[in-house]
């Protein structure tokens, strides 16, 4: 339990600063306006999110053991991959720009190219990813309410919160810090149930 509550609250707090920097990134027009710094950053830190998300998954999945639904469990453990997935794939689409000119010596890539690669790393992020987040949160509510893990209360208030990340995203991007928000809920509240057990 310890660890599932550590690495949520460590992916809410990478994956948080990982979507700061990456999205700076996709705004700038140009790879000369973008920071290397920051670049690198992203590019750090969006793969140690990823890491602490698989983890948590896991965690929770050992949790939950032999009450496991086979069917929503398959939705959460493939949705969460998906989720990895596309988050490692945004954040080498929006540091390649950088990746070419600072360290392959390669000249800066036209303005074409540069929308291009914008467009990709904002759509595999805010259209793609976000709708593999939902589909985690709902499947992770649902498990929660069928297993008994969590109280319904709790697991209604998680497949609310996964309906609005998969149809209002559209409207405005940055509701995609509900699924960070939602992990590092879900690990204060396992962590302060078993300090109530103990």
């Amino acid at each position: 339990p310890w660890a599932a509550s550590i690495a949520g609250l460590l992916f809410s707090v990478l994956f948080t600063g990982a979507l700061v920097l990456v999205r700076s990134q996709v705004e700038q027009g140009t790879a000369a306006g973008q920071n290397t710094a920051m670049v690198i950053g992203g590019l750090y830190l969006a793969p140690f999110a990823g890491i602490m998300f698989l983890w948590f998954v896991a965690v929770i999945r050992d949790q939950i053991g032999e009450r496991e639904d086979r069917f929503f469990a398959t939705v959460f453990f493939g949705s969460g991959l998906l989720f990895v997935g596309l988050l490692f794939t945004t954040a080498a689409v929006v540091s390649t720009p950088t990746t070419l000119v600072q360290f392959l010596g390669a000249e800066p890539l036209s303005a074409e190219s540069m929308s291009l690669l914008r467009g990709l790393g904002y759509t595999l992020l805010f259209a793609l990813a976000t709708r593999a987040a939902a589909v985690f949160m709902l499947a992770t509510a649902t498990i929660g309410i069928k297993s008994g893990v969590f109280p319904r209360w709790f697991a209604l208030l998680g497949a609310l919160l996964g309906l609005v990340l998969l149809v209002a995203v559209s409207f405005y991007d940055w509701l995609i810090l509900v699924l960070p928000g939602w992990v590092a809920l879900v690990s204060l509240f396992i962590l302060r149930r078993e300090r109530a057990r103990r």
